[in-house]
């Protein structure tokens, strides 16, 4: 379990970046579903429940989650159940249980980069930024091989771009961890993006596996069994997968090839 000296509850952003630079050791705090699992020692605990973070909203343009947005909010969200086929808000539906969805949130998730996250593998297929107070604006891409700083997470920003996706998971069990994830997406002028998670660190992009399906299912030429078939091939030449305590390497590239047709046949469907 975590410690912690002083606790601050700022009412503006610009007041929790001040006291977060202030000392060495003080933290933003999120939802703590991680964080409690530790032993760390902070001076100052800054939380930012009173700072307006807490939204999902739209414009003609985009869509605004704010950080301190609990992952219930984002399952039930009918905003984010309008846009991509649902896939944000399906992807945390799964997640252990609804107490466990009404503490995480979205900035804590995000921040966190976790290689496990059901959060970030679907946000990485589509056009996501992230928002920082001090930083401004960060394709999440970009965001993901960042080193991490004393800023903080003010939203995450998808771009309503009509792009068509699915998200794909195996767990061992209902409340574990995901064995591997993977997200497709299709946007209106064919390109894809793939995207595959639990696989070790972080999510990443396939981008010669995106490459390959852009350019076959462009053509319509040939059988779609095989067209997926190489494309699970590339993938797992692409991408590396690592071992751990719930799998192999070996069986996480077997799973990414399954997990790789079904979504693309069910983008192909939409």
């Amino acid at each position: 379990m975590f410690t912690i000296r002083e606790y601050a509850m700022p009412e503006s952003l610009e007041e929790a970046y001040t006291i977060l630079k202030s000392r060495k050791g003080n933290q933003i705090l999120g939802g703590c579903a991680w964080l409690r699992l530790g032993k760390k020692r902070i001076n100052i605990a800054v939380d930012l429940s009173k700072c307006g973070l807490d939204y999902i909203r739209e414009d003609e343009e985009r869509i605004e989650i704010g950080a301190m947005t609990s992952y219930r909010s984002v399952e039930t969200s009918d905003i984010l159940h309008g846009y991509f086929n649902g896939v944000i808000a399906d992807s945390v539906s799964s997640i252990i249980g609804t107490q466990f969805r009404n503490t995480v949130t979205v900035g804590g998730s995000v921040y966190g980069r976790f290689g496990f996250s059901d959060f970030l593998t679907p946000l990485l297929a589509l056009d996501t930024t992230v928002v920082l107070y001090k930083k401004g604006s960060v394709p999440l891409e970009d965001f993901m091989n960042m080193p991490y700083e004393k800023d903080i997470i003010e939203k995450v920003v998808i771009a309503k771009d009509g792009r068509k996706a699915s998200y794909q998971m195996f767990r061992n069990s209902r409340a574990d961890f995901p064995v591997l994830n993977l997200a497709v997406s299709k946007a209106a002028d064919g390109s894809f993006r793939v995207t595959v998670g639990a696989r070790g660190p972080k999510a990443v992009r396939a981008e010669k596996t995106a490459a390959y399906l852009t350019e076959q299912l462009a053509s319509e030429n040939g059988n779609m069994d095989d067209m997926i078939k190489e494309a699970g091939r590339l993938l797992v030449n692409e991408v590396k997968f690592t071992d751990n305590m719930r799998a192999s390497a070996e069986y996480r590239k077997i799973l990414s090839g399954v997990l790789l047709g079904k979504a693309v046949r069910e983008v192909e469907a939409c």
